[in-house]
């Protein structure tokens, strides 16, 4: 009896060493999917919300415009290029209903609903609004959710059936998810460090960028505002965890764990300081790919054993994760060794995906801005008094406090700080072009327009350096930024 009793106990003893040494992610990938949907979710609803003033008919960059220049090409290449389900009907009310089906399969997935087909469904639908919408969506996190959500179709379970089954997602498709987490954390490191950017090469870049930034925080000002040691160190915090911790997704349970919560801390400190959308929290979804299920909250009390997932599904898998894997690794080898010429079959294979936007490059401030610059529109009836017009989110009244707006991104304000850094670009034309028209989709982005009733007959763009103010002039005066006038940054113009 004794012996029976020893080998029992020998058996669950090496069962529950096994179970360590073969990390199970059944709960985590779950979470990771409905965290991703739940993220399309939120890039839908905050483009939903600014979708006719950017898109629409009298919007700033008409989607239709982009389908009319496309047509020059031969009919079988319109597609590829510019991959969209906006070619059955670009008009107002289909791009709404498009960002309707977007948030409605976005929930699906959340909820865990046919997982591989919402999925799909969102991924399809958010690329029809990127390969169409120009430069206001443009962003890293644009690119990023959709490279998301072509992993998830090759990670997600069958059905809401199969994803409670107790089937191991395949070794090839945590391995994926851990490499894109990899790449994304360690390009934007190493991105920096080789623009040969001096503020980062000297450990300086902190001391401007929470200034400088496109988006402040109230917090971010506060950030302005730490002993410059301080500013000199979080610089060099950032480029050691972006070098190097990227790397821990890769080493043993406990220190891919370490990893995960320095990456992490990372991402909120950003978040917190800075408006950057949905970018720090589908970051941090991909990081969660560093855990195992038992570094997750609320561990169910029963759950059968993991077991492998059947033949067919894990050749399947790792017959899809293979080629997006190198075809990534190319890239990255291409940053490392821009003079190292890439094999012709990989070369074709990144111009063809190209249109998908699906493997990406990143590195978010490779070259710190080190002064803000500031675009200010105003317009007037008789070309004497002038009247400046609001915006909701970016720099403009001195007294009004930065403020956190994230994960939603006012993509006009976004815009403007890169517009004020260089001259004029066409949709910044387009948009004066509109306020002279009184069109009420572009006045609909402003926080307020002083022509409420009637368009102005002159339009004119001021361009001012901003800077933060310090504690003391802020505790006199109220205000959090002050300014100087650099000069006119589009002269005066009127209708055509």
């Amino acid at each position: 009896m004794h012996g029976r009793t020893h080998h029992t106990t020998f058996r669950a003893s090496l069962g529950h060493r096994l179970a360590h040494r073969w990390s199970d992610q059944r709960r985590l990938r779950d979470w990771y999917l409905r965290g991703l949907g739940g993220t399309y979710f939120i890039a839908f609803t905050s483009l939903a919300r600014q979708l006719e003033g950017l898109y629409g008919k009298r919007g700033i960059l008409p989607i239709r415009e982009v389908l009319t220049a496309a047509k020059a090409l031969p009919p079988k290449q319109r597609l590829a290029s510019v991959p969209t389900v906006f070619w059955l009907d670009a008009s107002d009310a289909a791009l709404v209903r498009a960002c309707r089906a977007g948030q409605l399969s976005s929930l699906l997935l959340s909820l865990g609903i046919a997982p591989r087909w919402t999925a799909a469904a969102s991924w399809l639908l958010y690329l029809s609004f990127v390969s169409t919408g120009r430069d206001f969506l443009s962003f890293q996190w644009d690119a990023l959710l959709l490279e998301n959500g072509l992993h998830a179709m090759v990670i997600a379970p069958r059905s809401r059936r199969s994803a409670r089954t107790a089937e191991r997602p395949p070794w090839a498709a945590t391995q994926l998810m851990r490499w894109l987490a990899f790449r994304l954390q360690f390009e934007s490191g190493y991105s920096k460090l080789a623009s040969g950017d001096r503020t980062w090469r000297r450990g300086t870049a902190c001391c401007y960028h929470f200034e400088t930034q496109p988006l402040p925080t109230r917090l971010g000002w506060h950030a302005h505002q730490l002993p410059r040691w301080v500013q000199r160190l979080a610089t060099l915090g950032t480029l050691a965890v972006e070098l190097g911790a990227p790397f821990l997704a890769f080493m043993p349970r406990r220190v891919r764990r370490a990893g995960f919560w320095l990456l992490s801390g990372l991402q909120a400190v950003i978040a917190a300081t800075g408006n950057y959308a949905f970018f720090n929290l589908l970051t941090v979804l991909d990081n969660v790919w560093l855990l195992d299920d038992e570094a997750l909250p609320w561990q169910p009390s029963h759950r059968p054993p993991a077991r492998r997932a059947p033949a067919r599904q894990w050749l399947a898998t790792s017959l899809a994760t293979v080629p997006l894997a190198v075809l990534a690794a190319a890239m990255l080898v291409a940053r490392f060794r821009p003079e190292h010429r890439l094999p012709s079959s990989v070369n074709r294979a990144l111009a063809a995906l190209a249109p998908l936007r699906s493997i990406n490059a990143y590195g978010l401030f490779a070259v710190m801005t080190t002064h803000r610059p500031e675009i200010v529109i105003e317009g007037s009836d008789d070309g004497v008094i002038w009247h400046a017009y609001e915006f909701r989110d970016k720099p403009g009244d001195l007294k009004r406090p930065p403020r956190l707006i994230a994960p939603h991104q006012p993509r006009l304000d976004w815009q403007m700080w890169f517009a004020a850094l260089g001259p004029p670009r066409g949709w910044f034309v387009r948009v004066l072009a509109r306020l002279l028209e009184g069109s009420p989709a572009v006045q609909g982005l402003l926080a307020a327009t002083p022509f409420a009733d009637h368009p102005p007959t002159y339009v004119r763009a001021l361009l001012y350096e901003y800077r933060m103010t310090d504690r003391e002039t802020r505790r006199r005066t109220g205000a959090w930024w002050q300014r100087e006038l650099i000069g006119i940054y589009v002269p005066p113009c009127a209708a055509g």
